[in-house]
């Protein structure tokens, strides 16, 4: 009997090696169930990718089927996940924001605490999806922002980007390069995109609040704001102001710049020195100059004595997957997420198809790094530990925009004093908590 036993567990070994799956012992794996999973996410930028590597994956695991379906470019994917949900075709796998998606989806969220990637994943991009010691998101890719520079100009100008950690050595810096304008052919240091409420209201004060709060889940659960680093911050947006893109010369006339002035008119064109933006901004600046925009980088944002030689990291989004369908399809669901952001396969495609920054570690291979250099710099400030968290993902709704960013309008114009503008950001979060 134990020579039989012997037989069976060689031939069962032996197919098994050759590919072949038959019903040997107790190996469940060789006999899985076919099982369906149904995608619904948000990036569009990314729809092309995932179809593509859902292809990959089902070659590797035929009993899987996986239907992706994408929402956004303008549309509203919370609403758009709403209806999905209501019409009784829910999804396998889903998006989620963070602690306020956490709360309205907490009784269709799958607790990924055990998930192998969990141990990988950077400091940081797991608190806003923590609830009640439980874990509902896996991270969707990294995000970072700083001042992006020119390393041309200030080459040319003398200075060593790699000595720029506080904010007397950016102070200096760009008194520097203002001092050597005529010489660099600069219409000024800075760009400042006062129009855009979202790179002041939420950027910009992030630096401060994620020094007053540490995490977004602090920032999501305080009924007040202390506004600590105020002072701080007020130096960080004067110092820009005061060397900002100014087109009729006027500090007010620097709420007329957009977006894409700030980034594809002034520091594309080599106008301006540095930008306070994100590695976002590659796109657009490598549309217009293909030779720049390979000889940028990110300076940190520092706040005087506060937090130095760091720049704000933080997740856009992240994948949830639906307690509610059952355990082998949520199995397959996991085992699907695993994959493609550990597996060899998987982690290529993360960098070379979707282009994401990754939020894990294990992607140190020379292969496996960023193509673009603003992204490179996010990763490697991510990898020196040299970050703050994005906490205006925990303001309250509309507040970073809508309120303080309005707010920040109207002092750069100089139609309200910086004291009056720290009131009201304290008054109108208490009321949003109300």
């Amino acid at each position: 009997m134990r020579n039989v036993k012997r037989i069976i567990a060689l031939a069962c070994t032996l197919s098994l090696g050759m590919g072949m799956f038959v019903g040997c012992g107790k190996n469940k794996d060789a006999a899985n169930k076919d099982v369906t999973i149904d995608v619904f996410q948000f990036k569009v930028e990314a729809k092309e990718a995932l179809e593509k590597a859902t292809k990959e994956y089902i070659k590797e695991n035929p009993n899987v089927k996986i239907n992706v379906q994408t929402v956004g470019g303008g549309e509203d994917y919370g609403a758009a996940l709403k209806s999905k949900f209501a019409s009784g075709e829910e999804p396998t796998i889903y998006n989620i924001g963070g602690a306020q998606d956490v709360i309205d989806w907490k009784e269709k969220l799958e607790d990924l605490s055990g998930e192998p990637w969990v141990s990988q994943a950077f400091d940081g991009t797991l608190e806003a999806v923590k609830k009640d010691g439980k874990l509902y998101g896996m991270p969707f890719n990294q995000e970072g922002y700083g001042l992006v520079y020119n390393k041309e100009i200030f080459k040319k100008a003398g200075i060593d980007p790699n000595t720029i950690k506080t904010y007397a050595d950016l102070e200096k810096a760009s008194d520097t390069l203002n001092s050597k304008k005529a010489e660099l052919k600069l219409d000024a240091v800075f760009a400042l995109p006062g129009k855009e409420n979202w790179v002041t209201g939420l950027h910009l004060s992030n630096v401060a609040f994620a020094n007053e709060f540490e995490n977004v889940v602090k920032a999501f659960e305080a009924k007040n704001i202390d506004f600590k680093y105020n002072a701080e911050l007020k130096k960080l947006l004067d110092l820009q102001i005061k060397y900002a893109f100014k087109p009729d010369n006027t500090n007010k006339s620097i709420n007329s710049v957009d977006y894409a002035t700030q980034v594809e008119k002034n520091l594309a064109l080599g106008k301006v020195a540095m930008i306070q933006q994100g590695n976002w901004a590659f796109g657009s600046i490598d549309g217009v100059d293909k030779t720049l925009s390979q000889n940028v980088g990110i300076l940190p944002m520092p706040l005087d004595k506060v937090k130095e030689g760091a720049i704000p990291v933080g997740v856009p989004m992240y994948w949830a997957i639906n307690s509610k369908k059952d355990d082998d399809t949520k199995k397959e669901a996991k085992k699907f997420l695993n994959w493609l952001y550990t597996s060899d396969k998987g982690k290529e495609m993360i960098i070379k198809d979707f282009k994401f920054i990754p939020a894990f570690k294990g992607y140190d291979s020379e292969n496996l790094q960023p193509a673009d250099p603003l992204a490179k710099e996010v990763l490697r400030y991510a990898k020196e530990g040299k970050t703050m968290p994005w906490v205006f993902m925990g303001y309250p709704t509309g507040w970073g925009m809508d309120k303080l960013g309005v707010d920040i309008q109207k002092y750069i114009a100089g139609d309200m004093t910086w004291d009056a503008l720290v009131q009201d950001a304290k008054k109108t979060w208490q009321e949003a908590r109300k």
